[in-house]
């Protein structure tokens, strides 16, 4: 995919350009159907329509957001006052979600429509529909998962298709139903192979419908709309297959997200591939830098369990420490902790390239985190210590509240899950790879699927949850050691053993753009208007922070409010308001 851009406007440009300069072709080709009758004429010039495809799919890139913002209007992250999750959200004008989708479908519908015209063969053909209808599929479950129930667009639409046009939405059951028909069609048709190293394949496709049909099962069962089981079946089925074929993941959980190629990597199913001059992004630069000030939350800190396999809380565990103290409490955790924000140390040199340990002593806990991070990640040009911006300037110490440069904190707790320095001191101009679809996700849709299908035991958490915490260097599931009081922080009103498939995928996926919506298709949206906590820090060692209760030490408050009770019909989000005024049949979601 490295070059898809470039070759895509070459080619097609190309076309043309043949097109219009062959006489015998204008003979052959009336000149309103030349696009048409040559893009979609052969095999390879339908590839390079279909390559424009892989755009729909997030990217670190500089015209996307960044999958990780999403998290911010979640329990696990902070990010500034959110509108979402404040009850302020109002009816947008647009919304690219709407729009851009349907664009999409538009041009994937193209295709679809004029593959029976091409000169290739009838699995040629079924190839290329799969392939399609897993792009279209792609896009309607972000329409679906957004909005609920919307227009279905079966084919290219023209000025004279006015039902459709101007036509009401379609149920929630169609759009669904038809999602998953295409998807099925796709995990059947869809070469196993694709066309070529890290394209869209059968099991890519058994991926997207692992993802959907968990979302969409658990969406109906939390939201009572029935028919819940069709859907995580489904899941289970397509994630099952994949497990089984793939059942061995990177064993570096910071590599997964921070190396220069994902190339034949365990686990990785499809990746988006960045090249020095090529295409590049900027997550990691934002990321060592004040531009992004995202930080995990307290309660996000705590998911992560200490390497014995227990909840900090629980009555037993020995070997959390506590919170209290800025070293203490990333001891004994899941390795993965140390990957989402930086440990606690202490340098001289803050500001400047250069650094030196404030003491001699390699065992002085100002220094304690350097081997242990270098050993977890790999070191430079993955994570190391000391933090430092993308220009090389070193951070003095982690927590940073006050030191604007290089890099700083809110709530004490930076997320830097994206932090490499693969181009090392070039701004804007990263080149780590993004896992797109990866076995990671698919284990966890597995093991939830199946505990919502009343089939979780010991075997399928040994062979989704606990390839997990190996690499986190945490003790495996243990299903029968779980009981009502192995987290005493548990919400209630989730099964104990359930609520440990929850905890590793909050772990797991934690900045991945998951969260928020695993909290809508759970309907518990209130865990995010909890109040976001940070650090405990003392009053006299950092002067300006904001502590909870405005005590004298305590856990960092980075927002002064709480937000209120999560709204019932927030659970969709509303129609762009253009979109009713084009269309007067349209209906907003109730409570807009």
């Amino acid at each position: 995919m490295k070059k898809i851009r470039f070759i895509l406007i070459y080619v097609i440009s190309s076309l043309f350009i043949t097109a219009c300069n062959n006489d015998e072709f204008l003979d052959k080709a009336p000149k309103d159907e030349l696009s048409v009758a040559t893009i979609f004429s052969t095999y390879n010039n339908i590839k390079t329509y279909a390559w424009s495809f892989y755009d729909f799919f997030d990217s670190y890139g500089r015209s996307t957001s960044w999958s990780a913002t999403r998290d911010l209007d979640g329990d696990l992250m902070l990010g500034g006052r959110r509108s979402y999750i404040y009850g302020e959200y109002n009816v947008p004008t647009t919304d690219g979600r709407y729009t851009n989708s349907y664009t999409n479908i538009r041009k994937v519908n193209i295709m679809l429509d004029n593959l029976d015209k091409a000169d290739i063969t009838d699995e040629e053909k079924a190839h290329w529909r799969g392939v399609g209808l897993f792009f279209r599929a792609h896009e309607y479950f972000t329409l679906l998962s957004t909005f609920g129930g919307v227009t279905w667009v079966e084919n290219e639409l023209t000025d004279l298709d006015t039902e459709t046009l101007f036509g009401s939405r379609d149920s929630r059951d169609l759009v669904a139903d038809n999602i998953l028909r295409d998807l099925l069609f796709a995990v059947d048709n869809i070469k196993s192979d694709g066309d070529g190293d890290n394209t869209v394949n059968a099991d890519v496709a058994r991926a997207l419908l692992s993802r959907f049909a968990l979302f969409e099962g658990t969406w109906r069962k939390y939201h009572n709309l029935g028919n819940a089981d069709k859907f995580l079946n489904a899941c289970i089925t397509a994630s099952q297959e994949l497990v089984n074929k793939y059942p061995t993941i990177m064993n570096n959980y910071d590599h997964v997200f921070n190396s220069e190629d994902l190339a034949g990597q365990s686990g990785i199913l499809l990746y988006k591939h960045y090249v020095i001059d090529e295409l590049t992004h900027w997550v990691s630069t934002n990321t060592r830098s004040t531009n992004n000030k995202y930080d995990l939350t307290r309660k996000g800190v705590d998911k992560f369990l200490t390497k014995n396999g227990l909840p900090i809380y629980n009555a037993g565990n020995t070997q959390f420490l506590g919170d209290k103290d800025f070293n203490a409490e990333f001891k004994n955790r899941d390795n993965r902790l140390l990957v989402m924000t930086p440990p606690p140390y202490q340098v001289t040199g803050n500001g400047s390239q250069d650094f030196g340990f404030i003491s001699s002593d390699p065992a002085d806990p100002s220094r304690e985190y350097f081997p242990i991070l270098e050993a977890i990640t790999g070191g430079f040009p993955y994570k190391n210590l000391p933090d430092r911006n993308w220009s090389g300037r070193v951070t003095g110490g982690v927590p940073n509240f006050t030191q604007l440069t290089p890099t700083q904190t809110n709530n004490g707790y930076r997320f830097w899950k994206v932090y490499n320095e693969h181009n090392y001191k070039t701004s804007s101009a990263d080149i780590s790879d993004m896992p797109i679809f990866r076995m990671g996700e698919v284990m966890l849709n597995y093991a939830e699927a199946a505990f919502e299908m009343g089939q979780f035991n010991q075997a399928i958490a040994s062979i989704t949850i606990n390839p997990l915490r190996t690499r986190g260097g945490v003790a495996g599931m243990d299903v029968g050691a779980i009981t009502a009081d192995w987290d005493p922080t548990r919400d209630t009103t989730v099964d104990p053993v359930l609520w440990e498939i929850r905890r590793e995928r909050a772990v797991e996926l934690m900045g991945d753009g998951f969260r928020r919506d695993d909290l809508r298709r759970w309907k518990k949206m209130d865990y995010a208007t909890d109040v976001k906590l940070g650090r405990w820090v003392k009053k006299s060692d950092y002067p300006t922070v904001k502590i909870q209760n405005n005590a004298s030490e305590g856990y960092v408050q980075f927002l002064d409010d709480i937000p209120g009770a999560f709204p019932e019909y927030y659970y969709l989000y509303p129609l762009p308001s253009n979109e009713l005024v084009i269309n007067t049949e349209l209906e907003q979601n109730p409570g807009w």
